[in-house]
């Protein structure tokens, strides 16, 4: 990936499918415009993945494929029982060890504990989007074989609430929500945050404080912070148990509107780029990350926050959809290599590099996670 200073961020299937050609419409030149080109893309899409597994008798057939729907779309007891289930997985011991992860208390911890052990492998480099891709896939599956969900993962569509974020169906505080903003904490100054060698200061917005409403009022994250001080204890896996923040920004979800996301889909022609322009400072996946503020804008503990899976389920359907847009060129690429700007150096990415997820499961190579469709996969994103 290449290093731009100004755009750097803390934080085909086989089968007999007559490919079509990807449909662009010129340059955006209002938000109404780029969600009707991002509609046309994800048509295009649907009829990629309903071509690809029509004639299917094994694997990810059309009688087994799931669907991944997007949060505010799901009945109000579709969203409860997510809401439920990710409650039980709070309330599960964790697997992680006491030595590795003494701050670890629940299921839950375990996905943030991976992640903060792996943070400087899995951004800015050739693994962020097969990485996340399994890790999340992990998260669902645990939610549903050990707590007995039977729903799948929802993605948050950031292009619908970009304007303001705290009436989100995500964060507005109802019962069907992912909990509100926090309480709004004035005269505060930017919280400075350090990672992968970089530097920011967030500045502060419209929330800061303790999760006031909603099923995540009293959601207790209990590792980290790393990214900002005061940091936890034992670099971020020891035992810190503090309420859940938020500072809902209406300056970073300016990140995520329609052209924004039209943009990351239209103008990068290879992974590298993708990776670029979805990564940057200015980019989509730092926009979703920086607009939750508290655990949120942490490179390393942003799981801790249980919208980060909503949020990283819509990262990995704006990849899926540029994928199918030319999928005989995309569903393989690969690019640069595994670790964060390749700071220490490291060998270049193939198809056959083995992905860790540490206790989580096996590692996985690339070749098994390029494809919603193939390998463990069975999804598509409606």
């Amino acid at each position: 990936m290449k290093l731009n200073t100004l755009s750097v961020c803390l934080l085909y299937a086989a089968g007999n499918l007559v490919q079509a050609n990807p449909v662009y419409r010129k340059a955006n030149t209002s938000e109404a415009d780029a969600t009707k080109q991002i509609n046309e893309w994800q048509a295009q899409y649907n009829k990629y993945i309903e071509a690809t597994i029509k004639t299917r008798q094994v694997g990810c057939t059309a009688e087994n494929i799931v669907k991944r729907q997007e949060w505010g779309s799901l009945p109000a007891k579709a969203r409860k029982d997510y809401i439920n289930a990710v409650k039980c997985f709070t309330h599960k011991p964790a697997k992680s060890s006491k030595r590795d992860v003494p701050g670890a208390r629940s299921r839950f911890d375990d996905w943030a504990a991976v992640h903060i052990k792996l943070t400087n492998n899995i951004h800015f480099d050739g693994l962020f989007f097969h990485f996340h891709r399994y890790f999340l896939w992990l998260y669902e599956k645990a939610l549903q074989d050990e707590c007995g969900y039977k729903g799948t993962q929802p993605y948050w569509d950031w292009t619908l609430s970009w304007e303001d974020p705290r009436k989100s169906t995500v964060f507005d505080g109802s019962p069907t929500s992912m909990g509100s903003n926090g309480a709004y904490i004035p005269n505060r100054n930017g919280t400075a945050i350090s990672a992968f060698g970089l530097h920011l200061v967030i500045p502060p917005a419209t929330g800061g404080g303790c999760v006031e409403r909603g099923p995540f009022k009293n959601h207790i994250t209990n590792l980290g912070p790393i990214a900002y001080a005061p940091q936890g204890p034992d670099g971020g896996l020891g035992y810190n148990p503090r309420c859940l923040r938020r500072d809902l920004s209406l300056v970073y979800s300016n990140q995520t509107k329609p052209s924004d996301v039209a943009k990351v889909i239209r103008e990068p022609q290879d992974l590298g780029s993708f990776d670029d322009l979805f990564e940057s400072l200015t980019g989509v996946h730092a926009g979703g990350h920086f607009l939750m503020g508290g655990v949120g804008i942490d490179a390393f503990a942003s799981p801790g926050d249980p919208a980060f899976y909503l949020h990283h389920a819509q990262v990995d359907r704006v990849w899926t959809i540029w994928q199918a847009l030319k999928p005989e060129e995309r569903l393989n690429q690969v690019f640069g290599t595994s670790t964060a700007f390749n700071t220490p150096p490291s060998a270049n990415i193939t198809l056959d590099t083995k992905v860790d997820f540490d206790i989580l499961a096996k590692k996985k190579k690339i070749s098994q996670l390029t494809s919603t469709v193939d390998g463990p996969f069975c999804y598509h994103y409606v």
